[in-house]
């Protein structure tokens, strides 16, 4: 017995001597009102704006496990602090403790990131196991000053014909898409996604408060075109909390800040920021900040301009890496002057705007070039494209005033008729099913072909067909021509001639060509 209370005294002495104490300093809180996944906390006085939060949680009256949850600290008051929680809040309770991290919100980033669907907080979705990232980006940051950036010059080839030639986005630009729900805004961000297969551009898609299947739908047909592989997919779901919606898309700018850091280029997509707007006044209402117009915060401006700022390309002393952002608005019955869509349209480079009756008229991508426009313009494209596509847009404008003008009158000159049947084509050339993206060379062989006159004896309910069999010929007999356009850049006479021979040999190979060129004029 005594040997025995000899080795515990033993024991404790050998503790006592063995004994450091470690002073820990840690800002704890209470919270003191909790509800719709916001809580009011009380003694955190230290708290930074933006800063993670930790909620011990109880997982029940009878249990002694406790979970962490964390919030983020959005109002800072004089005596408590708002703060939203990021994950399921139904067992938080006022009393439960909060302790302030020390950190500002941050998210994974790097290459273990790609391929990934992540949830806003970098935490996977795609069953495909923990994402093993050794460094992490805060989600807000300060946009890139004016002199770190250079002008946009680089394209961004979205694989659109419409886009491409008429709209052209440039590698740091910042392109609004915006029109009614349900007319293929999504479509085309997908196909731009699709058409950076080895043009050296990691992309990553921010889906805010849309629906799991959508997005698990978009994934599989990435997947099948192998976008997947250069791809990181953001999803806040229809069914999360608000908090996530709003936070979302800070989360994907900030892997693509990594990647551009390291002097890559990123295309990012957020689909889309009415939805992000919606959230955030959600939140701020719950918050108690004040409404502004339309019953918005007075700060939703701050809200997109400070999330879109951050898209720039950065000169050679700073990288040389870009952001190119295609936000989506969406717009109710085509109102393009409501507060959030002017906005966003005050905030970007230009826009891409979807009429309805286009659409529904057949016309896809529904992409209206008279309220579209690229502020960046000609520069972001190859000079082949800038060639090609100058005359063009030109012969659409002159094409829509003359449709307009003809109905009114049966007698029109030749001169005329022959502007309106060349309109006709091009309106045919622009129709694209989605998917089916179009290289920049086979796009300048088919608008040169237009405007050069090449395709007035094609009727024009052939014109798709024409262009699919003239881009297959071409790759099996001219892969120098196109190649030259794609390396080169630029057209030449040679290169023109080229072009020309090539359209009129395939042209010998079908039967289905107007005899009479009048016929077609």
């Amino acid at each position: 017995m005594s040997n025995t209370k000899d080795f515990i005294v033993e024991q404790l002495k050998q503790r006592i001597i063995d004994f450091k104490s470690e002073i820990k300093e840690q800002t704890v809180g209470k919270v003191i009102k909790i509800g719709d996944g916001i809580a009011q906390i009380s003694g955190l006085s230290d708290v930074m704006m933006s800063e993670m939060l930790e909620f011990t949680v109880n997982e029940g009256t009878n249990s002694n496990k406790s979970e962490k949850v964390y919030g983020v600290a959005l109002n800072l008051e004089e005596d408590s602090v708002g703060a939203v929680i990021l994950g399921d809040f139904f067992n938080i309770k006022e009393g439960d403790e909060v302790k302030s991290l020390k950190r500002i919100l941050e998210v994974p980033v790097g290459n273990s990131v790609i391929g990934r669907v992540v949830n806003p907080l970098g935490r996977p979705l795609d069953g495909k196991g923990e994402i093993a990232a050794d460094k992490f980006y805060p989600i807000e940051k300060i946009a890139p000053g004016v002199i770190t950036r250079e002008s946009v010059s680089e394209p961004v080839q979205t694989g659109i014909k419409a886009i491409d030639a008429m709209i052209p986005i440039g590698r740091g630009q910042r392109e609004l898409i915006i029109g009614d729900r349900q007319i293929g805004k999504t479509a085309i961000t997908i196909d731009a996604i699709i058409s950076q297969k080895g043009q050296n551009m990691k992309c990553v898609y921010v889906a805010i408060g849309q629906k799991a299947s959508k997005v698990a739908g978009i994934v599989a047909k990435l997947e099948e075109h192998g976008a997947m592989e250069y791809t990181t997919i953001v999803l806040a779901g229809a069914s999360d909390p608000a908090p996530l919606s709003y936070v979302a898309p800070y989360s994907g700018v900030a892997i693509a800040e990594y990647f551009m850091d390291q002097g890559e280029d990123v295309l990012i997509v957020y689909d889309d920021l009415s939805k992000h707007a919606v959230a955030y006044r959600e939140i701020s209402l719950l918050l108690r900040r004040p409404p502004g117009r339309e019953a918005y915060p007075g700060d939703v401006f701050y809200l997109h301009s400070r999330l879109l700022e951050r898209s720039c390309k950065l000169n050679k002393e700073h990288g040389g890496g870009s952001i190119t952002a295609l936000p989506i608005i969406e717009t109710q019955a085509g109102d393009v002057s409501a507060y959030i869509p002017t906005n966003v349209i005050s905030i970007t480079d230009g826009q891409i705007y979807l009429e309805p009756d286009l659409f529904y008229q057949g016309n896809r991508p529904a992409v209206n070039a008279g309220l579209s426009v690229s502020r960046v313009g000609s520069a972001a494209q190859i000079k082949a494209m800038k060639k090609v596509a100058g005359k063009m847009r030109l012969e659409a404008a002159q094409y829509r005033e003359l449709a307009a003008f003809a109905q009114f009158g049966s007698d029109l000159d030749e001169e005329t008729k022959s502007k309106l049947e060349r309109g006709k084509r091009l309106v045919e050339i622009f129709k694209q099913d989605q998917y089916k993206t179009v290289p920049v060379a086979s796009q300048v062989l088919i608008f040169f072909s237009v405007t050069s006159g090449l395709l007035d004896n094609v009727p024009v309910e052939k014109i798709s067909e024409f262009e699919n069999g003239l881009n297959k010929y071409a790759e099996n007999n001219a892969q120098d021509i196109l190649k030259d356009i794609e390396e080169k850049g630029e057209l030449n006479e040679k290169l023109e001639e080229g072009m020309k021979k090539l359209v009129e040999d395939y042209k010998s190979t079908v039967d289905y060509l107007e005899k009479d060129i009048s016929t077609a004029l």
